[in-house]
C-alpha cells in the first residue's frame, strides 16, 4: 500500500519539471500544457468520493486491484503517448485510477491494523511516504527527464505498480461487500464534467487564433449546466456524495472554501517556478529540479513544525499565516520576473510557498475535520481532499491559463499577471479564513487526529 501511495504521490508533482520538454516534443505552448496537470487533479478529485463508495459496495480488495490496474495502464499509455491528446487522455485515466485505488488502500490499512499503536505506526508510514513522494517528484522529474527523457517519468512506475497488483492479490484479504446504497454515479460524473468543461472553455478562450471560436462559450455554458445539475442530482439522490448534514457545520464549509482558494495559488506557484527556471532562465530539467530542492526541504520542515504550533497558535492563525506567506511568494515571483533575475532568485519564493502550504493546508485540514464522529469522518476527509485537488486544478486553469494566454502577449508580463490573479484569490481565501470561528468547537483536537493521512498538501 505504501508503494502504491508513493508512486501516486510522485505523479502529482513529477510532471511539473518535465512540462517544457513535453511541450517541445509535441509543439504545444505553456497555455495548453496546463491540461497535463489539471487533467490528473480534476479526475482524481472529482471521482475520489465515488471511489470510496465503490469500495464499500463492491469490496475494497476488488476495487483496489481495479484502481491500481487502471493507474498502471494509464501510466504506460502516458509514457508511450504518440500525441499530446493521447497524453492528456492518459492523465485523465491516471486520475481516475488514483481516485479508485487510494480510498480502498487507505481502508485496507485501517482494517488490517487494530486501533492503537500498530495502526498509528502504519498510518505514520503511510503519511510519510505520501509526503516523500510529493517532495521527491520535483527532483526525480529533473533527473529522469535529463537522463532518460520525459516519457520515463511515467514508465518508471509501471514495474512497481505490477508488484503492487501481485502483492495485493496475494496478501490483501477479500471481504463480503457491504449491503449499502449504490454510489451516486451521476453526481460523480457531473462533478468531473463541470471543471473539465470549465478548463476547456478557459483554454480555448485564451487561444488568439482558435479555429473553433464557438467552443469556448459552449464549454463554459456546459460547465455551468453541469454544476447546476450536480446540485439538483445531489438533492434528490438517496445516497448523495455529500449528505446535506455536512453543510450544517459552518467551520467545515468555510475551511473547504478556503482550501480551494489557497490550493489554487499553491498549484499555480509550482508551474510558475518551472516555467521561469526553464523557459525564462534557460535551465535544463536537472538544474531546474535541483533548484527546487529548497522547496522540498522547506516543506518537510514546515510539516514537522506546524503541528507543534497548532495548539498554541490556533488553527485560524496558522491558516492566515499560510495565506500571507503564499501571497508574499506570488509577489516575489512577480518581482523576480520584472527584474529578469536568475533562477536561484526564486528560492525565497519557494521557501515562502512551502511555509504557506505547511501552515495553510495543515491548519485547514485541522478545521475541516473538527468535531467529526465515526458517521461523518470519511465524508469530511473526502470533501477536504476533493476541495484541495479541484481548487488547485481550477487555479492553474484560471491563473496560468489567463496569465499566459497568447491574447495577452505584449500587454503585461505573464508571471506578473498570473501572480496578480493568484494574490486576488488569496485575498478571498484570507477573508474566508478570518470568518472561521475561533476557538473551534469542542472535540476538534480528536477530530483532527482522525484526518486521513493521505491528505498531504498537493
Amino acid at each position: 500500500m505504501a508503494m502504491l501511495q508513493f508512486f501516486i504521490a510522485v505523479d502529482v508533482t513529477v510532471v511539473n519539471v518535465a512540462l517544457p520538454s513535453i511541450g517541445a516534443d509535441f509543439g504545444v505552448d505553456g497555455h495548453a500544457l496546463t491540461w497535463v496537470v489539471v487533467g490528473y487533479t480534476i479526475t482524481g478529485g472529482g471521482l475520489l468520493m465515488l471511489g470510496g463508495r465503490l469500495g464499500d459496495v463492491l469490496g475494497r480488495r476488488r476495487i483496489l486491484l481495479l484502481g491500481t490496474t487502471l493507474f498502471g495502464a494509464a501510466s504506460l499509455l502516458a509514457g508511450l503517448a504518440p500525441s499530446f491528446g493521447v497524453l492528456v487522455a492518459a492523465r485523465l485515466l491516471q486520475g481516475a485510477g488514483e481516485a479508485v485505488a487510494l480510498p480502498a488502500a487507505m481502508a485496507v490499512i485501517v482494517l488490517m491494523f487494530p486501533e492503537g499503536p500498530r495502526r498509528s505506526r502504519a498510518l505514520s508510514v503511510w503519511a510519510a511516504v505520501a509526503s516523500c513522494g510529493l517532495v521527491l517528484g520535483f527532483v526525480v522529474s529533473g533527473v529522469i527527464t535529463e537522463m532518460l527523457g520525459w516519457r520515463w517519468i511515467f514508465l518508471v512506475s509501471v514495474p512497481f505498480i505490477l508488484v503492487v497488483i501481485a502483492a495485493a492479490a496475494l496478501l490483501v484479504p477479500g471481504e463480503r461487500p457491504a449491503g449499502s446504497a449504490p454510489p451516486d454515479l451521476r453526481g460523480s460524473l457531473l462533478l468531473v464534467a463541470a471543471p473539465l468543461l470549465f478548463t476547456l472553455g478557459v483554454v480555448e478562450a485564451g487561444e488568439a487564433d482558435g479555429t473553433l471560436p464557438w467552443l469556448s462559450p459552449v464549454a463554459l455554458a456546459g460547465a455551468v449546466a453541469a454544476g447546476v445539475a450536480f446540485v439538483r442530482v445531489e438533492r434528490r439522490s438517496p445516497g448523495p456524495l455529500v449528505p446535506p448534514r455536512f453543510f450544517r457545520s459552518r467551520p467545515r464549509v468555510l475551511a473547504n472554501v478556503a482550501t480551494a482558494l489557497l490550493s489554487a495559488a499553491l498549484s499555480t506557484s509550482f508551474l510558475l517556478f518551472t516555467y521561469y527556471l526553464q523557459d525564462r532562465s534557460g535551465a535544463g530539467p536537472l538544474q531546474a529540479g535541483l533548484t527546487m530542492l529548497p522547496l522540498a526541504v522547506s516543506l518537510i520542515a514546515a510539516s514537522v513544525l506546524v503541528p507543534r504550533l497548532l495548539e498554541g497558535w490556533g488553527a485560524r492563525t496558522c491558516v492566515l499565516a499560510g495565506v500571507g506567506f503564499t501571497a508574499l511568494a506570488m509577489a516575489a515571483v512577480a518581482l523576480v520576473s520584472l527584474l529578469d533575475a536568475a533562477g536561484p532568485a526564486l528560492v525565497p519564493a519557494m521557501v515562502l510557498v512551502a511555509a504557506g502550504m505547511g501552515f495553510g493546508i495543515v491548519g485547514l485540514q485541522y478545521v475541516a475535520v473538527s468535531g467529526v464522529t465515526e458517521d461523518d469522518a470519511g465524508i469530511a476527509s473526502g470533501v477536504q481532499r476533493a476541495a484541495d485537488q479541484l481548487g488547485g486544478a481550477t487555479g492553474v486553469t484560471l491563473y496560468v491559463g489567463i496569465g499566459f494566454a497568447p491574447v495577452m502577449d505584449g500587454i503585461t508580463d505573464p508571471f506578473v499577471a498570473s501572480g496578480a490573479l493568484a494574490v486576488a484569490g488569496l485575498a478571498a481565501a484570507g477573508w474566508v479564513a478570518w470568518r472561521i470561528p475561533a476557538p473551534l468547537p469542542a472535540g476538534s483536537v480528536s477530530g483532527a487526529a482522525s484526518a486521513s493521512p493521505e491528505e498531504a498538501p498537493r
